[in-house]
């Protein structure tokens, strides 16, 4: 299940931010509760500051945030926040993504403050850049080493939740689908023939997602056990699957099957993640199936086009191929022509 925060530790005024991106801008819970979660370490660093409490130590986690009122946070100012930032560099290890998102948590919470509520004349994080995401090459599995983990998982007769996980990979290495996603689907959500599923993706926003040949496979092959009555009352949830405890699967009890067939499937040690899994379908639908850039976007949920485009690198195969048909890719100089015998030899000559 995704984690949810208790908005009550907050302040009222940070509560009510909350319930405005809940009913007013129709946030999803998850969303809204990770904005808090980021708020939370940014309120407890601010409160550390003015305490003179060490945020690496175990008292920084049970700091009291139900302090930070509007009093408060009008007079935080901008060297703050930066230095906040700094912290989750240095401090906290946390990567590009993490910091942007901690950011934008600040800046929307200031937003609302001061134009939605005008409660506050200034927003102190309004000039502050994002930091820059680093431009790198989504990594994927290659078609051989999808088949090898989906071969592993098929393989593993003495898993009583095979068809379980061989059916949550399938979907992943043929979907594209986020874990969030797979893991909210709900029995209701699957078309009455399987043809197609609803997931719901960021933002809270629907989508559709086609089935294929092995997906609808891999579904009929999976629902007789998820619907046995006999295991763990089964027949009462209304998830697509289920934990080895009956309940909704987790995302990390996700990411811990999948982590276990990839190192089982000899792939451990190149990294790969459940998110790799999802590179991978995009890259093969892109690559290997000639999949139209939009209807890729479409695919995965995407927002922007641009964001869809790390998917259009060519592969090292096609560059390989693209540097022969170079016409100059044979023009040489041989090696007796640098040869400095045979240049001496010609100028005695």
């Amino acid at each position: 299940m995704p984690r949810v925060i208790d908005r009550k530790q907050f302040s009222p005024i940070i509560q009510e931010y909350a319930n405005y991106k809940i009913a007013i801008q129709n946030r999803s819970i998850r969303t809204v509760s990770e904005y808090l979660f980021d708020l939370r370490t940014f309120f407890r660093y601010l409160l550390a500051e003015d305490r003179g409490i060490d945020p690496l130590s175990d008292a920084f986690e049970e700091i009291d945030v139900s302090v930070v009122d509007v009093p408060y946070l009008s007079k935080i100012r901008q060297d703050q926040i930066m230095s906040f930032l700094y912290y989750t560099t240095g401090d906290r290890d946390n990567d590009w993504a993490a910091r942007a998102r901690k950011l934008s948590a600040i800046k929307d919470m200031y937003k609302f403050l001061v134009v939605t509520k005008n409660l506050i004349e200034e927003n102190p994080a309004i000039n502050i850049e994002s930091p820059k995401p680093k431009r790198s090459l989504p990594k994927y599995l290659t078609i051989e080493e999808s088949l090898q983990l989906l071969g592993t998982i098929r393989n593993d007769e003495k898993s009583p939740y095979r068809m379980r996980n061989y059916c949550i990979v399938t979907l992943f290495l043929n979907c594209g689908m986020r874990l969030n996603e797979l893991c909210g689907i709900n029995l209701t959500d699957l078309d009455p023939e399987l043809r197609s599923l609803r997931v719901l993706g960021k933002g809270n926003k629907e989508r559709i997602v086609y089935l294929n040949d092995a997906c609808q496979a891999a579904i009929r092959n999976y629902l007789p056990s998820r619907l046995d009555p006999s295991t763990h009352g089964a027949e009462t949830q209304k998830a697509l699957f289920l934990s080895n405890r009956g309940q909704r699967i987790s995302d990390k009890d996700v990411q811990h099957m999948v982590q276990k067939y990839l190192q089982a499937a000899g792939l451990g040690s190149k990294h790969y993640s459940v998110h790799k899994l999802r590179h991978t379908a995009a890259t093969l639908m892109y690559q290997s199936g000639n999949v139209d850039i939009r209807t890729l976007k479409d695919i995965l949920g995407h927002e922007q086009l641009n964001t869809t485009q790390i998917y259009t690198h060519v592969s090292n195969e096609g560059m390989a191929r693209a540097m022969d048909q170079n016409p100059l890719s044979h023009v040489r100089i041989d090696k007796h022509e640098t040869d400095p015998e045979n240049e001496s030899s010609e100028e005695q000559a």
